[in-house]
């Protein structure tokens, strides 16, 4: 079945259709009084309590017309008939607009009023509320992570990469490296963690004596003169330079006293002093650092780390569940307990909602109103009327409901005070 085949009741709204049941209500009543009020007209004289019957049903009548010609008025003309002051809201279609601008401006539209009114709302706690005790599901929560994710690829993707490469450039070029590397090895030495380095460079080197002996052998015999090489004391030499490397990378792994680790400590106690204190040593750091930072290689590694990190933010924000879980879950509770704990945090951030709140109505504020009157100007008439109507319809039509029965109960008590008196 088309829409346009559909049953009207079919396409109105609940609050359409309650007003229109009500009507219909409403209406009946008037009607049954009608029948109400001629049926007792008919029967007047066979029995007095008929006219007491015939008050009530003529009053009822009385009271459902003046209330239905009211309700009536407010939104067309009744029965079409172009009546003075009737279709009220269609005509003053453009002054009921500027009034509810007026009205929205001069309520809550207001710097002041917006100020006074955020000083009750507890922004921060109502996010760390959120965050700390998150809803396994909902709207709000797919909502956030919807807001989340509309924002990260609303960005300019190049724009804001460039900046953050910039930045994060910016911060190493602004970080003194020196300073931080000598303190680092000085904490590592007084705290015996550089044994572990110095382990591993023996170590390292002698696996290299052993994957590389072929290489030593050859350099001996390539520098032997011919009488060594006639002789073959090349390859004893040769030998007995391999058993002495190897015999010193065993000693220094097992002696940790041994002269050479003890002149490799020295070393890097002095390294780790000229670090922090030489100014000269300083100066070479950091123009390897800025060699560093400009060369290409990094700088492609630093623009695929935002690839990464942004691709990981936009995959976790389209995933509600995966937001608050894991590593990042983790991290957006302990924030969230924080923005209820941090009393100073908590201050600063609602401060920084109200100003946020205050300066965009202050700066829109006006647009808004404008936009408001501008869009109920350009309705047309029937467009305002089947609106209002269907927002206040509901209650309208209890008025005429009211007003049968006020009216009958008025017009009875009228009638008993004439047959009393």
């Amino acid at each position: 079945m088309t829409p346009s085949a559909q049953p009207e009741a079919a396409r109105l709204s609940p609050v359409q259709s309650g007003a229109g049941r009500m009507r219909t209500v409403a209406t009946g009543m008037l009607v049954l009084m009608a029948g109400i009020f001629g049926l007792a007209s008919y029967m007047a004289e066979t029995h007095p309590a008929w006219g007491f019957v015939k008050s009530f049903a003529e009053a009822a009548m009385v009271g459902g017309l003046a209330d239905w010609f009211a309700v009536t008025a407010l939104f067309r003309h009744p029965l079409g008939i172009p009546i003075p002051h009737t279709a009220i809201i269609p005509r003053n279609k453009d002054r009921i607009g500027g009034a509810l601008a007026s009205f929205l401006k001069d309520n809550f539209l207001t710097a002041s009023v917006i100020a006074r009114r955020m000083r009750t709302f507890d922004v921060a706690g109502a996010v760390g509320r959120f965050l700390a005790h998150p809803p396994r599901e909902g709207r709000l929560r797919e909502g956030a992570s919807r807001l989340l994710a509309d924002v990260l690829e609303s960005l300019d993707q190049e724009r804001l990469g460039g900046m953050v490469k910039s930045a994060v450039a910016g911060r190493l070029k602004a970080m003194e490296i020196s300073p931080l590397a000598g303190k680092s090895l000085d904490a590592a030495i007084n705290q015996e963690r550089h044994i572990p380095m110095l382990d591993a460079i023996i170590t390292w080197a002698g696996r290299t004596l052993d994957a590389n002996e072929d290489v030593i052998r050859n350099m001996v015999h390539d520098r032997a003169g011919w009488v060594m090489r006639l002789a073959g004391l090349d390859d004893k030499l040769a030998e007995g330079i391999i058993d002495g490397l190897r015999r010193l990378t065993i000693d220094m792994a097992v002696d940790l006293d041994h002269p050479l680790r003890l002149k490799a400590e020295e070393g890097l106690v002095r390294l780790a002093a000229s670090l922090k204190n030489d100014p000269e040593t300083r100066a070479k750091v950091e123009e390897w650092k800025a060699d560093l930072i400009g060369n290409k290689a990094v700088t492609d590694w630093i623009e695929g780390l935002w690839e990464k990190t942004r691709a990981g933010l936009l995959a976790a924000a389209r995933d509600p569940q995966a937001a608050m879980a894991g590593r990042m879950g983790e991290m957006l509770q302990q924030l969230g307990a924080t923005l209820q704990e941090d009393a100073r945090l908590k201050a600063a951030i609602n401060q920084f909602a109200r100003r946020a709140v205050v300066g965009a109505v202050a700066t829109y504020g006006s647009q808004i109103v404008t936009l408001v009157s501008e869009t109920v100007r350009g309705w047309d008439a029937r467009t305002v009327t089947n609106r209002l109507e269907g927002a206040v319809g509901r209650d309208l039509q209890y008025i005429r409901i009211n007003g049968t029965l006020v009216g009958g109960l008025v017009g009875l008590t009228i009638h008993t005070a004439e047959v009393l008196w």
